[in-house]
């Protein structure tokens, strides 16, 4: 369901769910719980990845353009590190039980944001064990679910949308 461009190498990019490439078009597939980095050079993945139980709604690739993020109807978001093609980090708190509808990473590269079937946006710090390390902020606000999030260029501010018709900015 989700689509992000490397932005170290802009002929990589990953795709949530099933995907192909045909010619230069991308066409998703069918929802199977798998990740598939892409090579714009070549006509098929250069890897499927399984680590999730359902759905795959958003993923977005750090700044380093080494590690990326995935966010899933089943609760929980995972970093991978596609030098290994192995998920390095997975987020879930017990208390969450909603799924994550978007995903987006700081400038820096260390807070992973989290936006939540449930109205919240969560933070993350990809540095710490996610299993075991609860959410640094919850940023709380609207009023039904948060359906993207970003991060403005400068890295001062977060901005997440969702269904109830408002974009807010979090500093």
């Amino acid at each position: 369901m989700g689509v992000a461009i490397s932005p170290t190498n802009r002929n990589v990019f990953v795709t949530g769910n099933s995907a192909r490439l045909k010619i230069l078009n991308l066409c998703i597939g069918s929802c199977d719980a798998t990740i598939k980095l892409w090579d714009l050079r070549l006509p098929y993945p250069i890897i499927t990845l399984q680590g999730h139980d359902s759905d795959i709604n958003s993923v977005v690739f750090c700044p380093n353009g080494v590690d990326f993020g995935t966010g899933s109807d089943d609760s929980t978001c995972q970093l991978y590190d596609i030098r290994c093609f192995m998920c390095i980090n997975k987020f879930k708190s017990e208390k969450i039980l909603c799924g994550v509808t978007s995903v987006s990473v700081s400038r820096a590269g260390r807070v992973l944001f989290a936006g939540m079937d449930d109205f919240n946006c969560y933070c993350w710090d990809m540095t710490k064990d996610g299993m075991t390390t609860l959410p640094l902020w919850t940023l709380s606000g609207h009023d039904n679910r948060v359906s993207c999030i970003d991060v403005c260029p400068s890295g001062e501010c977060v901005c997440t949308g969702s269904w109830d018709t408002l974009l807010k900015i979090w500093s």
